[in-house]
């Protein structure tokens, strides 16, 4: 339940329509006893006949209440669904605030196919609070209490028949049910997330699968995890139904047990002939409202399920406990120093730590190189800085505010950031470009293409999802564009012209250099060219620092450095 009480909480929200939803169905569902209850009445005491006057009257009745009920039953749906696609729609904005933030690092802890199931399938689940769980117990207790009350008056057995009904229909057939469901412990959310991610790999790695002909392996695959989702729905929909067979026999035994109470009681002379037909219609009509609760265990569970899967992606985010307000926002008119102290940093489920025991001290505006093997440890330096991740231990200072104080928008605002995988939107040059900032003028662009030698792309040039139809190379150059029109304080590149030819990076690096000359630069490398332009070299090995200083000076300590040099220069 502890679950839920954040869809009740945002059910709150909507408590006018709410309101209104559970009054015009309390108004339809009585009116509908009304109605059968009228009509029975109307059939008994016209095979009597009675004045015409009579009959008039029980017939405008029985007419007044059918338009009545199909009224009401309009406004419950109207209010009930309008009520439901709000909740829903505040559902997804709540859980995308949550979820934003930690969408760098979300990666490390789903996959992206489980990602989209949850915040698809699991949200579209949770419509059925409101509609299957949370209104329709009210209706149906408000409905029947009245009619009980009502009927209590011709008979009081009659009325305590009808109480029985309601505490088996209403309470201990969906109790049973539930507990039942609770020992199937369907798992249709989590199958349909393992389809889902099963799908959106064999798409993604379909070329891939093709070369190497493993095609066959991976449909197959995919197949068992259709087949398996399509089981859970099966045992699903069997238990859904048995449920609903059941409470359509109580239902139906509680209607014949009134019957035949009733006619005792006539024969008996405790209730009059009359009023026999009017208590069995009444019988009959009310349990209408109780059929809604044999799929109540089946929504609930799914609903309980689908929000514990939902809280689950943001309920361990490793933030600060900080409230906005008290979060601190860096200043972007000034170059920004950086310390790092006894940083270390281990990845979910891996025992090899990233980063080991880092202390690091960046000047404001040096520039600064870490270089390393693939695996030392240095992107993922950039990882922490960036607050994509955060520290297990030791402290990381940015501007001299700890980076847990400062705001996550606020770094990335004020920073230059390439990244190894920089992704592109569908649509044109222009537009990628605009993502920086809105108020860029298309000569602003051209210039800055102009920088990094894409002087031949037009600005109206198409460009595909994922940047699908631009090189490797031209993927760098683009995301170099952006951090050139950017022009913050702090510049954090990795790897920014792995994919570019040496006469392209050198142009590239004077152009970044000559707009960085005041600012805070590191720059994240295989490549060991420029060094000697770098204030501060960070020789990186299996996530520690092994060397530190500046390039003549590694150089002539001839250690980790210098011996990768001379390889370089032997392969050159």
């Amino acid at each position: 339940m502890k679950d839920l009480m954040v869809i009740i909480r945002l059910m709150m929200i909507e408590k006018k329509d709410i309101l209104l939803s559970i009054l015009f169905g309390f108004i339809a569902g009585i009116t509908a006893v009304g109605l059968f209850a009228a009509s029975g009445y109307l059939i008994s005491k016209a095979a009597l006949t009675p004045p015409f006057y009579t009959l008039i009257v029980i017939t405008s009745t029985v007419k007044l209440l059918g338009v009545t009920k199909a009224i009401a039953r309009y406004a419950e749906r109207y209010f009930s669904h309008r009520a439901t696609f709000t909740i829903l729609s505040n559902l997804r904005v709540t859980f995308f605030k949550k979820l934003e933030p930690l969408a760098p690092q979300i990666f490390h802890k789903y996959r992206s196919g489980d990602l989209l199931s949850r915040i698809v399938g699991d949200v579209e689940t949770l419509q059925n609070f409101f509609l299957r769980v949370f209104y329709p117990p009210i209706v149906l207790a408000l409905v029947f209490l009245s009619t009980i009350l009502f009927t209590a008056f011709f008979s009081f057995y009659i009325a305590l028949v009808l109480l029985a009904g309601l505490i088996l229909t209403g309470l201990v057939i969906p109790a049973l049910f539930a507990y039942r469901q609770m020992k199937i412990d369907s798992q249709v959310r989590f199958q349909r997330g393992t389809l889902s991610t099963e799908a959106t790999e064999f798409l993604h790695g379909f070329r891939d699968l093709k070369i190497y002909q493993k095609l066959n392996e991976k449909e197959q695959k995919l197949i068992q995890s259709s087949d398996a989702y399509i089981r859970e729905q099966k045992t699903e929909n069997i238990n859904k139904l048995y449920s609903e067979s059941v409470n359509s026999f109580v239902t139906l035994f509680i209607s014949w047990l009134v019957l035949a109470l009733g006619s005792y009681l006539v024969i008996e002379g405790q209730l009059e002939g009359i009023l026999l037909a009017m208590l069995v219609m009444i019988s009959l009509t009310v349990f209408e409202d109780a059929a809604p609760m044999a799929a109540f265990p089946i929504h609930y569970q799914d609903s309980k399920r689908a929000q514990k899967r939902l809280s689950g992606v943001v309920e361990d985010s490793n933030e600060t406990n900080l409230s906005e307000h008290e979060m601190e926002t860096l200043q972007a008119n000034h170059a920004i120093p950086i310390v790092m102290d006894d940083v270390s940093f281990t990845f979910q489920d891996e025992l090899r730590p990233a980063l080991k025991n880092i202390h690091l001290t960046i000047a404001p505006g040096t520039k600064t190189a870490i270089v390393g093997p693939s695996g030392s440890g240095k992107s993922t330096l950039m990882q922490l800085l960036l607050k994509m991740s955060i520290k297990d231990h030791g402290n990381i200072l940015i501007d001299h505010l700890p980076v847990e104080q400062i705001e996550q928008e606020s770094i990335w605002r004020n920073t230059n950031v390439v990244l190894q995988e920089n992704h592109f939107f569908f649509g044109t040059i222009r537009d990628n470009l605009l993502l920086v900032k809105d108020n860029l003028t298309d000569t602003d662009m051209a210039q800055a293409l102009e920088k990094v030698g894409l002087s031949s792309f037009s600005l109206d040039d198409a460009v595909y999802e994922k940047g699908e139809n631009l090189s490797g190379g031209e993927k760098q150059r683009l995301a170099i564009t952006r951090v050139l029109l950017k022009d913050a304080n702090l510049w954090l590149l990795d790897e920014p012209t792995s994919s570019v030819d040496a006469l392209t990076e050198q142009m590239i690096y004077k152009h970044m250099f000559e707009q960085a000359k005041n600012d805070t630069l590191i720059l994240i490398s295989h490549r060991l060219t420029n060094l000697d332009q770098m204030d501060q070299i960070i020789v990186m090995d299996q996530g520690s620092i092994i060397e530190s200083g500046t390039f003549e000076k590694l150089m002539q300590q001839k250690g980790y450095l210098y011996e990768m040099k001379q390889i370089e220069q032997d392969m050159l």
